[in-house]
């Protein structure tokens, strides 16, 4: 089934989307320019730096005490769609949905706290990591741009973040899209987590980052993500690590919670067929709870967000947008 043309999303239902080859870049231009953006921001808080592109103004703003973030503003009428990263990427794992969504949609890229900018700031040194902690980071944003609805992506661990702020904060969020979506630990996920408690201690932090890249992204197709999220990885201070690294000690606890409830919002979960880690348990989620769809991309892993960016972008914004409520006509007969 594919997107192209428009998509016909049904609750409780999974679908394939074929393969379509695209051409691969290992660390592309794309990425190139927003890691270039990205470089051009550095320098004292609460310093703006304005861009242009395809007429949509383009603010970098990192204040005291609040997250890094970027907003894509293009027309106060349209919609938001935050962008949440998983643990040691940054905001710029998105550089190949930016210019797809400017279309459509108003964007606030954050870099979650210790990451991307975010981990510059003296005020971002915070010693209270929970998954409720780093929700209410994102909070702060939206209260501060004054974004009172917005439709949340995130991709692996940044799944759990948005599901975390839908149940502290509903009325925020009009649709989660998830890619990669962490919602089980399976024994082998489970058994590797436990070898990194174990060993984090003596082994360089990025030997460890770099082998849990490769055991969940472990194929040719997923090059490119693992290229991006470990040179991400790569700024985060090994504190930092340690410290995103320890929620894991309750997110077996965290994730059986959240399986227990619904929060009664769209979700579609976006999900290669060669996602062996997790791949299976969003497929039995799917067919307990409501409103809740799930695409597989065949011959892609972990982040289809990189890997198969022109599938997930068509399919993402088909989705959003068929949320939108639907103009009512009524025929005027006469008497």
């Amino acid at each position: 089934m594919s997107a192209k043309g428009g998509t016909s999303f049904q609750p409780n239902k999974y679908f394939t989307l074929p393969h379509i080859p695209q051409s691969p870049s290992p660390i592309g231009e794309g990425l190139q320019e927003a890691c270039a953006m990205q470089d051009r921001s550095r320098g004292e808080v609460k310093k703006n730096v304005f861009a242009r592109i395809h007429n949509i103004s383009t603010i970098f703003a990192a204040f005291n005490g609040m997250l890094y973030h970027k907003t894509y503003i293009n027309d106060p009428a349209y919609e938001w769609v935050v962008f949440i990263h998983g643990a040691g990427g940054s905001s710029v794992v998105w550089y190949k949905q930016i210019q797809a969504y400017c279309r459509h949609f108003n964007l606030l890229l954050v870099d979650l706290r210790g990451h991307g900018r975010s981990a510059e700031g003296p005020d971002m040194q915070r010693h209270d990591y929970s998954f409720e902690s780093i929700a209410l980071d994102i909070v702060e944003v939206l209260d501060h741009l004054n974004i009172q609805k917005a439709h949340f992506i995130g991709v692996s661990l940044g799944t759990i973040i948005i599901r975390k702020l839908a149940e502290l904060r509903r009325h925020y969020v009009k649709s989660m899209i998830m890619v990669g979506a962490i919602t089980h630990l399976n024994f082998k996920s489970r058994f590797f987590v436990k070898l990194g408690r174990i060993f984090h201690d003596i082994m360089p932090y990025m030997w460890l980052y770099r082998f849990f890249a490769f055991i969940i992204m472990p194929r040719d197709e997923a090059k490119e993500s693992r290229n991006v999220f470990v040179q991400e990885a790569q700024k985060l201070a090994r504190k930092e690590f340690i410290r995103w690294f320890m929620l894991t000690r309750r997110l077996t606890a965290k994730i059986k919670k959240m399986e227990e409830n619904d929060p009664g919002i769209p979700v579609l979960y976006v999900m290669g067929e060669q996602d062996h880690m997790f791949l299976e348990p969003v497929k039995e989620r799917v067919k307990k709870f409501r409103n809740q769809t799930l695409a597989v991309v065949e011959q892609c892993g972990h982040v289809v967000n990189i890997e198969k960016a022109a599938i997930f972008n068509e399919l993402s914004i088909d989705f959003i947008q068929q949320l939108k409520p639907q103009p009512v006509h009524i025929e005027n007969h006469g008497s």
